[in-house]
């Protein structure tokens, strides 16, 4: 019998889609200049296949099928990866929370390697973040912007590792230096160089403050424990419950200051602006009535 001829199928080996995987995995490990990537990936090839030119073609290949690639100092970081680890809101307060706690009760050795994992989570994550660099300012600003468009809550997370989730309103510019004007219980002008990163969530906040359809205000003291809110507020407590701001939808304005004149000093209108201001000349004429200064 005849032996049958084996004939082998042709493998054909796309050495530059596989240079771009390797890139996007080195890139998922840490962040590098160029130059660092370049030695990073040359040191497992025969050759030093890998420079500035093909790297920037890899780099820019990956940005096309949508892994989010940013440069800040002069190091390439993936900000997002739109196939990642579905991690939700509370997923990330989850490992906050996580992250609090060895901080507090563990080792500071325990401490740095549980940062490093959170990192390498992050990295792997499909949450959308920002880092806020002064040699790229863009990026968060764009992130920012689009948090009010889209009405969802950010999250600014500071040099000293505080993480404050707010309202964005508006960025503003004074003495040369860029502020993020946010509304967390108070609206608030959080300087940039406080911040190492913005990060977009999933929170979404009901509506614009422009409008004079909803009205923020905060209740202290007895009031606190005496009041009821009515069908269209909402209302969330500070750390120590010793405050409360509520927010009202779609009140009429006159029913409403009439109600909340009788709260006195224990209710202080926070937003809108307009209404905060004719909430006061209203207590102001009041009390002119009555001859009180």
């Amino acid at each position: 019998m005849a032996k049958e001829k084996i004939t082998k199928l042709p493998k054909k080996n796309n050495q530059s889609s596989l240079q771009v995987l390797k890139t996007f995995q080195t890139l998922l490990q840490n962040d590098y200049t160029m130059q660092e990537l370049i030695a990073v990936l040359n040191k497992n090839e025969n050759n030093n296949i890998f420079n500035n030119s093909v790297l920037s073609k890899y780099i820019n290949t990956c940005r096309f099928v949508g892994i989010d690639i940013q440069k800040v100092n002069g190091k390439y970081y993936i900000s997002n990866i739109p196939f990642g680890l579905n991690m939700n809101v509370n997923d990330i307060d989850l490992m906050q929370n996580l992250q609090v706690i060895v901080k507090n009760e563990m080792s500071a050795k325990c401490g740095k390697i549980f940062d490093k994992f959170i990192e390498k989570l992050n990295r792997y994550s499909n949450k959308k973040i920002a880092r806020v660099e002064k040699s790229d300012f863009k990026l968060s600003f764009e992130l920012f912007e689009r948090a009010v468009l889209n009405k969802r809550k950010i999250k600014l997370i500071f040099k000293n590792r505080d993480v404050l989730e707010c309202i964005p309103l508006k960025i503003s510019e004074a003495n040369g230096k860029k502020f993020f004007n946010v509304f967390n219980k108070r609206i608030r002008a959080i300087d940039s160089s406080r911040l190492t990163a913005v990060q977009l969530t999933e929170n979404k906040f009901i509506e614009p403050f422009d409008g004079g359809q909803v009205t923020i205000f905060k209740i202290t003291g007895p009031l606190l424990k005496r009041y009821t809110l009515h069908e269209n507020e909402t209302i969330e407590l500070d750390k120590d419950g010793k405050e409360g701001i509520v927010t009202n939808r779609y009140e009429n304005k006159e029913m409403l200051f009439s109600r909340l004149l009788r709260y006195e000093n224990y209710c202080e209108i926070l937003m809108p602006k307009v209404y905060r201001e004719e909430f006061r000349q209203l207590v102001e004429n009041t009390l002119k009535l009555y001859g009180i200064d």
